[in-house]
């Protein structure tokens, strides 16, 4: 009998699955990777060689108005060892830039100010000199215009990013399930950018696209977009890091916005990619708090046990939810038309311009549910979760037992994702 511990909200929970049923545990490399020093140091060895830019002091020199875009509550980016780094190599060059820390929500609600005392600590949060500021996507107001992205959509972001001397940004890179990877470009869009171009950007027909996948960049007419708009933001400087499932700096990587990303992806790729151990059952998680706080961002840890489920198999989706849906929208896709095939149809007949919210993570929650049913284990309300097409389970095990009664069998093979979001799951 295997024990198996997989990352629920701040917690765990476990599960007894007998040896002859485990098929597989699918990893990322991460988790096992020891990096040759601690996590400032990483960012400072990163900081102190930057890949396609000169260092970030140089280029602070002789800049006033100094932006730096950070992810918000929804992504573990250890804010408190990179962002004091990237101040001080600000003042460094420019001792008496006004800084201000562009709080990157892209479509999400906004950070609170619990939620940002959390992240970024008291000392940091009330550092004299810094200003904080938190992105809103539909705030028009906010909002300048820098022309036409390549798919036809307005590219429009925030002013305080777009009027800055110098833009930087911090951020961490993970397998992204539509965008390729996560990090780099994608602080401006859609990070910073207006609901508008978000919008445009995430179109159903971007979405279908079958370059639009999980550690895809070439051909993804998605990271196009991002591309472009990042080069208009004259996003000047980036520093990703990489994490484990403790949330701490594994690597780090520092410079131009796309060298720099480009060099991490690499990196992560060769940690991340696991090959598919198809099963009629698979477990995955969203790697737990902060990504697995609404079945919204619990999209992306079943997209890796899409890859891997048998056709015809059952999906177990353990992620606590304690927000709920997430996006009212996304729930009402679902709450209101029982018939899966006319949501798709639906979505695939709207054009670029009429995108509507969440449309995108419905879509691909659609697309998973039209091959194989979702099991959630989870703190969200049953109602909730049976309203969106899916079965509720208290638990791993009780979701394991549902598994088998509707595969009709008890001894299904069961293949393990033990964080559905750090893994490259390929065919």
């Amino acid at each position: 009998m295997q024990t198996i511990s997989l990352p629920y909200g701040r917690d765990r929970v476990e599960a007894q699955i007998p040896d002859q049923r485990l098929a597989a545990v699918l990893r990322s490399g991460a988790q096992s990777y020891r990096p040759q020093a601690d996590q400032a140091q990483l960012v400072r060895q990163a900081l102190e060689n930057p890949i396609g830019t000169p260092p970030l002091r140089e280029l602070a020199k002789g800049k006033h108005q100094v932006v730096i875009i950070s992810s918000d509550h929804t992504r573990p980016v250890p804010s408190k060892v990179i962002l004091p780094q990237l101040v001080d190599e600000i003042r460094a060059g420019s001792p008496s830039a006004e800084i201000t820390v562009l709080v990157a929500t892209g479509f999400h609600r906004p950070t609170t100010r619990e939620e940002m005392l959390d992240k970024y600590g008291q000392e940091l949060f009330l550092r004299s000199g810094l200003h904080f500021a938190v992105h809103l996507s539909g705030k028009d107001e906010d909002m300048v215009s820098l022309g036409t992205l390549p798919s036809g959509g307005k590219l429009l972001i925030n002013k305080l990013a777009a009027q800055a001397d110098l833009l930087v940004a911090e951020g961490f890179i993970e397998p992204h399930f539509f965008a390729g990877f996560s990090g780099g470009r994608k602080s401006v869009l859609p990070g910073v950018a207006s609901r508008t171009t978000v919008l445009a950007n995430h179109c159903s027909t971007f979405i279908d696209s079958p370059f639009a996948r999980t550690g895809i960049l070439d051909g993804n007419p998605i990271h196009r977009d991002m591309i472009y708009a990042a080069q208009q933001a004259k996003l000047a400087f980036i520093c990703n890091v990489v994490i484990d499932e403790k949330k701490e700096v594994i690597a780090a990587f520092a410079g131009h916005f796309n060298e720099a990303h480009r060099a991490g992806c690499a990196f992560v790729e060769q940690l991340s990619g696991v090959s598919a151990v198809p099963a009629p059952i698979v477990i995955s998680t969203n790697g737990g708090y902060p990504l697995d706080q609404n079945i919204y961002q619990s999209v992306k840890g079943m997209t890796a046990a899409e890859a891997t489920c048998a056709p015809g198999g059952v999906i177990i989706m353990v992620s606590a939810c304690s927000d709920g849906h997430g996006g009212q929208s996304f729930y009402d896709t679902f709450a209101q038309e029982p018939d899966e095939e006319k949501i798709m149809a639906s979505f695939l007949a709207t054009p670029s311009d009429r995108t509507i919210p969440d449309q995108w993570e419905a879509q691909i929650l659609c697309r998973i549910l039209l091959k194989q049913p979702v099991i959630m284990v989870t703190q969200a309300p049953r109602e909730m979760v049976e309203a969106m097409h899916m079965h509720w389970a208290p638990d791993l095990s009780a979701a394991i037992d549902l598994a088998d009664r509707l595969l009709g069998r008890a001894d299904s093979p069961i293949t393990v994702i033990p964080d559905g979001v750090s893994v490259i799951v390929k065919k």
